[in-house]
């Protein structure tokens, strides 16, 4: 099988590439698999200071596959993971992100993104919620701008997406999102590991409080949503390129 997931360490900064272009790197059970798996092993490597997630192509991620969806609870237990990683987790955004992509984001410690990148929280429009990706969101970004884009799945930017909190910083226009990255990696790389161990832990007690109170409720309403006639007919619509019957 071709891997998913493609490491590469620079400098104590291990960056994990998404390459599944065939669905635009969405989250399908096998890429979740592998992700969790690199984490996993990056966790325990002491020369790694860092972890960076990234892409190939124009998609960061197109959200749940949904001809190969995973199990609720390994998308909640690979949120958790990069939550709960004892390493800053920083994302690395150049195109587009879609429905439960953005979930990994609002996983990261530290999201960057350039001026090409897209966002938009797209469930509502093939029948279903928002509602594991929110166990590291809703904690994080701003409520009245996440309640707006999570019920009408409008497509926003970079900019918007720093002012309401989904991203930590937005690259200026043309800008090399590699520029942009440069000093927040060169100041993990000079902090020292059990300092930003213990600093992440700080920072990311809430955010897992929602996952000890919230994923077993969020799992069963995802699974109830997708397992709905309003879901299949949704999918079916997004698969066949035509509007579900719902639309105005």
């Amino acid at each position: 099988m071709t891997a998913l997931i493609h490491p590469t360490h620079e400098r104590g900064v291990t960056t994990l590439t998404l390459d599944s272009p065939h669905n635009r790197n969405a989250l399908s059970a096998p890429l979740v698999h592998e992700l969790t798996d690199a984490l996993k092993r990056t966790g325990k490597d002491d020369d790694v200071r860092a972890v960076v997630l990234t892409h190939t192509g124009t998609t960061f991620s197109a959200g749940a596959d949904l001809r190969e969806p995973p199990q609720p609870k390994a998308l909640v237990a690979l949120l958790r993971q990069i939550v709960k990683l004892r390493k800053p987790v920083v994302a690395r955004v150049t195109g587009h992100v879609r429905a439960g992509g953005l979930g990994l984001l609002g996983a990261c410690d530290i999201a960057a993104a350039s001026d090409t990148a897209t966002f938009a929280f797209t469930e509502v429009r093939i029948g279903v919620a928002p509602a594991l990706i929110s166990l590291p969101l809703l904690p994080r970004v701003d409520p009245r701008a996440i309640a707006r884009y999570y019920l009408t799945g409008e497509t926003f930017g970079p900019a918007e997406a720093a002012r309401i909190g989904l991203l930590t910083t937005a690259g200026a226009d043309h800008t090399d999102i590699d520029e942009t990255l440069a000093p927040i990696l060169d100041g993990l790389r000079r902090a020292a590991p059990r300092a930003l161990a213990e600093t992440k832990r700080l920072l990311t007690a809430k955010v897992l409080e929602a996952f000890d109170l919230d994923a077993g409720e969020l799992a069963r309403l995802s699974a109830r949503l997708f397992a709905s006639a309003d879901a299949r007919e949704g999918m079916t619509a997004f698969l066949e390129r035509r509007d579900p019957p719902w639309v105005l």
